[in-house]
């Protein structure tokens, strides 16, 4: 078994990981004195003489060189990582996965007193005032940290080590958990293999008596059968409630049925519904929650990749009324969201090509460091390459584009923000729901679209003059690569125009459009009629007809 300290500086990770190695004669490894030792040069050195960046890098590979976990049931290793080691993805599924993480928890006043005293001097702490720093880095890093089992690392050494020892004897945990956060829009988990334990976690916060699954049938075979089993071990309770697949779930005549029979079965107003399923059970799972007694709590548990990165996060619920899609909802947030990555693994590929199109706008809007994951690992997630999954690359394009709409919502919960809230996330989304709407909702899936609304939107903004070459090219390369927006499509041009007319996005009679620019997107409700019409007319035509250069 390997053991993994990780916490802020001065939060004693060598201090007790040394002396819990000692117990049992296992080899302690502390990664900062690993780069020093093969560097030659201090972790201050290297920051002041390469940057942070090349340091980075350096942890990256330190991390890589340990190797799979010790597959022993006795302790052999205890690793010690930097404070900021975890802060990369990939460091963190290789730290965690297979192995038990425990998070020393310091309160910042501590810890400030401790590197006070400390003759070893923390790069990210110098400069400034220290106590802001390290709250800083403490909030920055929180719901990482909290992905490990947490001990209060204030107490005495000896008594920090014992409350380690506890946990040891436990053994390395079923799942891994890699990020878990308490935010506005709800408690965030994220791993593989988390959905029983992340489910139960939120039950029990809930004071729940029981499982209340809501689910359809092709999602509740491939994940939804497994979680009530895993569910039932654990002592809950469980009781299913199937809707129909994909569209059909979102008319009232069923969420009229599915109340009555939460009604029969005498659900009351504390007891979470749990969502097991895509977006088409996301939103009329979650009405029902918001329309149920006036609001019940609900439970997310994405089962498709779009829904894990996109439409699980935000609290929007709705039904479809026959003239259109998702006239009839309500914001209801829930109380918990579970991403848990084994349950993509069986989706075929083109659902899980089709999702990237959603997190390429997310990339676009301003992240790089998920523009390079894309560009690197794209491929490979998009084809569902089992590599992909094994190498954490699934799990950080879930982690990125999931955490940074946490971070948009979080501040714009109901879309009434300015130019960079919430309506930053519908890049994309305009000519991409019209193609939608024009092909009847029949034949494209909601990412597929989006990359088609992707295109038409950097072909606005290089005929505004906002979009750079440059940043233009670059997304629609990937693009390419990934094999997303490049097809002609069938849809009458006027379709398309006339559809844009409807969009949500209308303010004071004005359609406001979300266009990139070299590092983030601009709001614009001045673009001319004619510029929409030849960009929607370019994609429409397929790549070859219309690419940006």
């Amino acid at each position: 078994m390997d053991l993994v300290l990780v916490g802020l500086p001065g939060s004693g990770k060598s201090a007790v990981g040394r002396r819990v190695a000692s117990r049992h004669g296992a080899t302690f490894i502390d990664l900062d004195d690993t780069i020093e030792r093969e560097t030659g040069r201090s972790i201050p050195e290297l920051f002041a003489s390469e940057g942070e960046a090349a340091f980075r890098a350096l942890e990256r590979e330190a991390v890589a060189a340990l190797g799979p976990p010790d597959p022993s049931p006795d302790l052999r290793r205890v690793i010690s990582p930097g404070g900021g080691a975890i802060v990369d993805p990939r460091n963190r599924w290789a730290l965690y996965r297979g192995r038990l993480p425990v998070w020393l928890d310091v309160r910042t006043e501590v810890l400030a007193q401790r590197l006070r005293r400390s003759p070893n001097v923390r790069p990210l702490i110098q400069g400034g005032d220290p106590m802001s720093r390290i709250r800083h880095l403490a909030a920055a890093r929180e719901r990482l940290y909290g992905a490990a089992a947490r001990v209060n690392g204030v107490a005495e050494v000896g008594g920090v080590v014992e409350a380690v020892e506890a946990l040891v004897a436990r053994g390395v945990p079923a799942g891994t958990t890699l990020l878990r956060a308490s935010t506005k829009v709800g408690d965030i988990v994220i791993g593989e293999g988390v959905a029983a334990s992340g489910v139960a976690e939120a039950l029990t916060k809930a004071g729940a008596r029981r499982a209340i699954l809501v689910s359809e049938p092709g999602a509740w075979a491939a994940f939804g059968e497994g979680l009530a089993a895993s569910l039932r071990d654990l002592g809950w309770p469980v009781e299913e409630l199937l809707l129909p697949a994909g569209e059909g779930a979102k008319r009232l005549s069923v969420i009229e049925d599915a109340a009555r029979e939460l009604a029969r079965r005498r659900v009351e107003r504390r007891e979470p519904l749990v969502a097991i399923g895509g977006g088409a059970l996301g939103d009329p799972a979650g009405f029902l929650a918001a329309a149920y007694l006036r609001g019940v709590p609900w439970i997310q548990v994405p089962t498709t990749l779009v829904a894990q990165v996109d439409s699980s996060i935000g609290g929007k619920t709705g039904v479809d009324l026959p003239e259109g899609k998702n006239l009839l909802g309500a914001f209801h947030h829930p109380i918990s969201i579970v991403l848990d990555v084994a349950a993509l693994r069986p989706l075929p590929e083109r659902q899980l090509r089709a999702a990237l199109g959603e997190i390429v706008k997310m990339a676009a809007l301003g992240d790089d460091a998920l523009f390079a994951t894309l560009e690197a690992d794209g491929g490979a997630i998009a084809s569902g390459d089992t590599d992909a999954f094994e190498r954490g690359a699934v799990a950080e394009v879930v982690e990125r584009s999931a955490w940074a709409k946490v971070e948009v919502v979080s501040a714009d919960e109901r879309e009434q923000g300015a130019a960079r809230g919430r309506i930053t996330l519908n890049l994309g989304h305009t000519i991409g729901h019209a193609l939608e709407a024009a092909d009847g909702y029949a034949t494209l899936l909601h990412g597929e679209a989006v990359a088609y609304g992707l295109r038409a939107a950097i072909r606005i903004g290089r005929a505004l003059d906002v979009t750079p070459a440059d940043r233009a090219a670059r997304i629609e390369r990937l693009l390419d690569a990934l094999g997303l927006g490049a097809a002609p499509l069938p849809s009458p041009l006027e379709a398309v125009i006339d559809a844009t007319g409807t969009d949500k996005k209308h303010a004071d009679g004005r359609l406001r459009w979300v266009l990139p620019t070299a590092d983030g997107v601009i709001v614009r409700d001045d673009v001319p009629d004619l510029v929409v019409r030849e960009a929607a007319a370019s994609v429409l035509a397929g790549t070859a007809a219309g690419a940006s250069a």
